[in-house]
């Protein structure tokens, strides 16, 4: 049959191809479907790679500003060609798709280009032609939400439409100072605009350590960012002038913007590929349940990634995809972590992984905490770094690692040595007793430790 799969892959995402790629790795013929023109989701095309290309130019900026304000070298206003750094984020985005693109010719994993919904349990329609599937795996991601009540209109963005680099607007506000939300502030802040971002919750970054999360809501501060966090905004007026944007709770007002940017999370495009048509259990929020090996409740149907629930990270959804081609394939494989690092691309860096302090406390896990200031390190003052922390959360009784948050520059590269240490069940002395090179920050990791075990001399 020729439109017949052996194993169908519904989307092209991180979760996706790595399904796709490991499957065709394991000996199975694959078929892949996604919409898009190009492949890798929205992770590749509109999201993770498009925004770090453009935190990076940020980054530069504020780095010659530093240099010339507070180290003696010169460096006049940066020049911004807008079209210029686009082009240049977009054929960042063109490599890493096209590469994609070649990994599945190698791997003779076809590409059928369509949006694909449920038939039934053993057949889906792919643009209004019909394809039946041995086994498929769901992995189409999910998108942002769109706030009700909001009026049509071309300066009311999403993440998506802020990365496309349309303009700086003179004034920007951002609703939502989630992850999305600080990344996109970070990059228009040092471009030129003039941010505000107004939250709903007691903090920027719900859910992260909260004296982390102080540090870098001072940062933002000192970057010019004004932040309004137990605010809503109860109405939203849309004139030739500017958008209005009618606030209560904490800060109460009106604020006006060339531009609004919706960055209040995401939400499971699960509904889109018509679940009940194959009888897979999707709950109300479009989220897709399955076990750690990523079965659905119907024996044939997987899912992968943000279509699963949170956290929706790219990661995540990839240790997924392993996950579920292995076990369509017949080898037993599980994600049996709740270990998904969290990494928020801000300057500086806030990343997080297992428990902060708030949630042992709210869990009654018996934990103690202990942190070392990066004002206290060589590297990270002779690097022009600001404030900074490294905080680990551990059990008093084994010293077993339970938790850990980092703040400052390359925090989310640094986070890995904490993830695998609490993946493998490392003490606060495994770290402590194991040799950081100096000077460099990583050594804040093994001087938290010390400080915990009360041997620390860097303090």
């Amino acid at each position: 049959m020729s439109n017949h799969a052996e194993l169908m892959v519904i989307g092209a995402g991180p979760g996706g191809y790595a399904c796709a790629f490991r499957a065709a790795d394991l000996g199975r013929k694959v078929v892949m479907v996604d919409p898009r023109a190009t492949l890798g989701g929205v992770c590749l095309n509109e999201g993770c790679i498009p925004s770090k290309a453009l935190l990076h130019a940020a980054q530069v900026i504020r780095e010659t500003h530093e240099m010339t304000d507070d180290w003696g070298i010169g460096f006049a206003k940066p020049k911004i060609d807008l079209d210029k750094l686009r082009s240049k984020k977009d054929g960042i985005v063109g490599t890493l798709t096209g590469g994609l693109t070649g990994l599945a010719k190698r791997r003779k994993v076809q590409t059928v280009r369509g949006t694909a919904t449920f038939k039934d349990a053993k057949t889906v329609t792919i643009d209004g032609e019909d394809w039946t599937f041995d086994q498929v795996v769901i992995a189409v991601g999910s998108a942002p939400v769109q706030l009700p009540g909001w009026p049509q209109d071309d300066r009311v963005w999403d993440s998506t439409a802020a990365l496309e680099l349309r303009e700086i607007p003179k004034a920007l506000t951002i609703v939502g100072g989630g992850i999305i939300g600080l990344e996109m502030a970070t990059i228009y802040s040092a471009l030129g605009a003039k941010v505000t971002v107004v939250e709903l919750a007691d903090q920027i970054a719900p859910g992260a350590d909260a004296e982390a999360v102080a540090i870098l809501h001072a940062a933002l501060s000192a970057q010019d960012v004004t932040i309004h966090t137990e605010t809503k905004v109860s109405a939203v007026n849309a004139d030739k002038k500017a958008i209005t944007l009618t606030c209560e709770g904490a800060f109460s007002g009106d604020l006006s913007a060339n531009a609004v940017i919706q960055s209040v999370g995401r939400r499971s495009n699960g509904p889109k590929v018509t679940p009940e048509n194959a009888g897979i259990a999707i709950d109300d929020r479009g989220i897709i349940a399955v076990d750690a090996s990523c079965r659905t409740n119907v024996e044939n149907i997987f899912a992968i990634g943000d279509v699963t629930g949170n956290p929706m990270l790219a990661h995540r959804a990839t240790h997924q995809g392993h996950v579920a081609a292995e076990v369509a394939s017949g080898h037993a494989a599980a994600l049996d972590t709740d270990l998904i690092p969290s990494v928020a691309y801000t300057n500086p860096e806030l990343a997080w992984v297992g428990l902060t302090q708030a949630q042992a406390k709210a869990d009654g896990i018996k934990h103690k905490t202990a942190s070392f200031p990066w004002a206290a390190s060589g590297r990270n003052l002779a690097s022009g770094g600001g404030d900074g922390l490294t905080k680990l959360v551990y059990c008093p009784d084994t010293e077993r690692v339970l938790g850990a948050t980092i703040i400052g520059a390359n925090a989310g590269e640094l986070l890995a040595e904490c993830t695998l240490a609490i993946e493998m069940g490392a003490t606060l002395s495994d770290i402590a007793l194991s040799v950081h090179a100096h000077p460099t920050v990583s050594e804040t990791i093994g001087f938290t430790a010390e400080r915990a075990l009360g041997t620390l001399t860097d303090l």
